[in-house]
């Protein structure tokens, strides 16, 4: 039954849709309106007797799924919702409610006859009027407009709609379980309200203690998540009792539950993968079990099916449009609003799957607000694409310092743009940091770090919205309790210690958009140098090992459409495992030079570097042995005007170093000069037994020639692959630099393809 339930998931597979509607599909086509149509088959798969086991399972998944909604959810973001959101949210809930109470008088007098009025009306207004939150929020996260204006006013307002929307509907629930007594439902309303009351005052203390118990880092007991589940289970027990519906008494649990510290993430992370994997296939497939789109027959259904689907259009759109022209939002961004909170999707169907069980929607009905549910949500992300471009790239007289070698690039400020993946890069991250910094009066670095997140499919709206509500700015800028991240507190103190300017991001994105991000981040903070990780990290043994081959894929995009210079950084634990004070800093810095536009950009880097007192810098310069060259079978494709206009810039750019920065004793210059790769080889592995080695990531001229079948990593480049190669055992970390250009040599862009990774690997081997 899983299986089956599971299997319309790759449907998936395009133009950026959520995966609640192939999800909905997947389940309509299971149900009778496909190949249900087949008795047989359903009588196989889906037996009468296996229906109430389906149901219950569904609905106890449908139970935590509601508590996960909770969850998301933030009292004291909604207190802070300022006016705008607010009318916002109330126009996008008042008109569609109205359009939604008209429209239900004419199904009434066609499609719907004979059914309880009272509880109809309210079930059509919140079937209209309700906006999928936690759907809401993937579609943001993947149009990456989570951060933007438009993004921060619909989370706001879809939070308060959603509130909203759930206070109705029990409403509704009450008046359809309760006959046609008014007594009762008054009953129901004062038991449900002291229901809310007494958890108001009982959940927020006791979780409040369990949080405590859960340091941040530390594994969350098994007992309080148990626990937990269970105060779940009895909250929504007690609301059935009382005659409102179970889900109600789990939402409940899931709001009032404090969302500071890490317990709230810890229950999202042990209940969301058994939720989402199992329990919700399930529910979509007794969902579709009901809907039988055979049912809406004749040219007056699928007119009442249009008519339903734009009156559920313009109220959302409409209402939102015109309270936000009033509020004065641009009219692109008020449509893009309005397109937004015109998103259904899970939500929709739970509040419809109650209504025909408490008897209110017939088949015809529920049929025509299912696909009023799947068309709304499945319009919504081309739409936004096509009315809004949030994108605002800077004027190119903007940016102009997209390098970090330029005229007098030892003493200018510049910017930096690390980007991590979490805990494991920090140590490295902040040494290099300290390290680049100058002191004194040379203080000229500011940094801007982002978290690089994944968005997966299991990816929670309260995780999403806690992580970007703060996007662009620091993120400690919240009051003492918001400290608890550890990314953060570690920025927080090095910024207050070292009195470097550092504005973290957080970025969260799919693997194959995260280069748009970083590239866009670093123009818009018109960075000088990208600092990327490498995609692998260090083992116990010392060996490098891969921790995620789709990083590899990252850095190469950056690479290729970066808008500045960038840097790959091999983190073999540079500075030790924690920050080293400024006094306490003494490590040794080695620039391999060999010549060429990416040679300047690692000079000019370590430069910067050898400003700081506890840096000790030496630039090793190779030269081709020319008696040698002139002697040997060695040929290489190179154009002889080419070659001696870099060597004359290389020398023009080592005379400059030498002017400078050779005035201290700390740092040292040397020439060494070398037959052929096996020699370059030698010298690398001697003077590679340092803390940092600094290379270009392509180097030019007839000695690096040579060397370039060497390629195991070709987006590293020649001299770095054999920096991160096991035979030259280097334990030193290595900074890989590509200076910007506005276009690459055709080598350097055929490193850069993925075609190539095959081949450089068999090359390498061979070799």
């Amino acid at each position: 039954m899983a299986s089956k339930s599971t299997c319309p998931a790759p449907m998936k597979a395009t133009s950026e849709e959520p995966r609640v509607i192939a999800e909905i599909i997947g389940g309509i086509l299971l149900g009778p309106s496909a190949l249900g149509r087949n008795t047989n088959y359903l009588h196989a798969v889906f037996p009468k007797s296996s229906l109430p086991v389906l149901d219950t399972l569904a609905n106890l998944g449908l139970l935590f799924f509601l508590f996960l909604v909770g969850l998301e959810l933030d009292l004291k973001s909604l207190r802070r919702t300022g006016k705008k959101a607010l009318c916002v949210a109330m126009a996008g809930i008042s008109l569609p409610f109205i359009l939604g109470i008209g429209v239900s008088f004419v199904l009434r007098g066609t499609v719907s006859k004979g059914v309880n009025q009272g509880p109809f009306i309210v079930f059509m207004g919140v079937a209209m009027s309700i906006t999928a939150f936690p759907v809401l929020a993937r579609i943001l996260a993947e149009l990456k407009l989570l951060t933007t204006d438009v993004g921060k006013l619909a989370m706001s307002a879809a939070a308060v709609n959603d509130m909203a929307a759930w206070i109705l509907l029990a409403l509704a629930v009450a008046l359809s379980g309760t006959g046609r007594s008014p007594f009762v439902a008054l009953w129901v309303f004062l038991c449900g309200s002291a229901f809310i009351v007494l958890c108001s005052f009982v959940i927020p203390p006791v979780f409040k203690w369990m949080a405590r118990r859960c340091p941040e880092g530390e594994p969350v007991d098994e007992v309080y998540v148990c626990g937990t589940l269970g105060v779940v289970l009895a909250a929504g027990f007690v609301t059935d009792a009382i005659g409102i519906h179970a889900l109600f008494g789990a939402f409940v649990v899931g709001v009032l539950i404090p969302k500071e510290g890490a317990f709230a993430g810890a229950l999202v992370e042990k209940v969301e993968d058994l939720v989402s994997g199992l329990f919700l296939p399930l529910y979509f497939v007794s969902s579709g079990l009901k809907t039988n789109v055979a049912s809406i027959k004749g040219a007056e259904s699928w007119g009442l099916l249009v008519l339903v689907i734009c009156a559920a259009c313009f109220g959302k759109i409409a209402g939102t449009v015109g309270v936000s022209l009033l509020c004065k939002i641009p009219f692109t961004e008020a449509l893009a609003l309005g397109l937004l909170m015109n998103t259904k999707g899970l939500v929709e169907l739970i509040v419809l799957n109650i209504g025909k069980d408490r008897g209110v929607l017939n088949d015809q009905t529920f049929a025509i607000l299912v696909l009023m549910a799947l068309v709304t949500t499945f319009i919504t992300t081309p739409s936004v694409i096509a009315v809004y471009k949030p994108a605002k790239k800077l004027a190119k007289s903007e940016y102009k310092h997209r390098t970090i070698y330029r005229k007098d690039f030892s003493t200018s400020p510049f910017r930096m743009f690390f980007t991590f993946h979490g805990i494991r890069n920090l140590p490295t991250i902040i040494n290099l940091i300290e390290a680049s910094r100058g002191t004194g009066k040379n203080e000229t670095l500011t940094v801007h770090a982002m978290h690089l997140m994944e968005l997966t499919e299991r990816s929670s709206a309260i995780l999403m919205a806690h992580k970007t509500r703060k996007n662009g700015s620091p993120f400690w800028k919240k009051g003492p309790k918001a400290n608890s991240d550890q990314i953060l507190v570690a920025f927080e103190t090095f910024q207050q210690l070292s009195k470097v300017s550092i504005r973290p991001t957080t970025a969260i994105s799919a693997v194959s958009s995260m280069h748009e991000d970083i590239c866009n981040g670093a123009e818009s903070k018109k960075a000088a140098m990208i600092v990327l990780p490498f995609h692998k990290h260090l083992r116990l043994d010392g060996h490098l090992e891969v921790a995620r081959a789709e990083y590899r894929h990252v850095n190469r995009k950056v690479l290729e459409h970066a808008p500045c210079s960038v840097s790959i950084l091999v983190d073999r634990g540079f500075g030790g495992s924690s920050h080293v004070s400024a006094s306490n800093v003494d490590s040794l810095v080695t620039v391999l030079f060999f010549g060429g536009h990416d040679d300047h950009e690692a000079l000019a880097y370590g430069a910067r570097m050898a400003e700081h007192p506890g840096i000790n810098l030496v630039v090793v310069r190779f030269l081709l042995d020319r008696d040698v060259a002139s002697s040997s079978s060695v040929s290489v494709e190179i154009e002889e005007p080419d070659s001696v206009k870099t060597m004359s810039m290389d020398d023009e750019v080592i005379a400059e170093f030498k002017e400078k920065i050779l005035k201290d004793s700390r740092n040292k210059y040397m020439e060494r000069m070398v037959k052929n790769g096996d020699e370059v080889m030698e010298a690398v592995r001697e003077h590679g037994r340092c803390n940092l080695v600094l290379v270009g990531r392509m180097p030019e001229g007839e000695l690096v020639a040579s060397m370039r079948k060497r390629s195991e990593c070709p987006e590293m480049g020649p001299v770095g692959n054999l920096l991160i190669a096991p035979e030259v055992d280097i334990r030193s970390s290595v900074f890989v630099v590509q200076q910007y250009r506005t276009n690459l040599s055709m080598y350097s862009l055929a490193s850069l393809k993925e075609d190539e990774v095959t081949t450089d690997v068999g090359e390498s081997d061979s070799s």
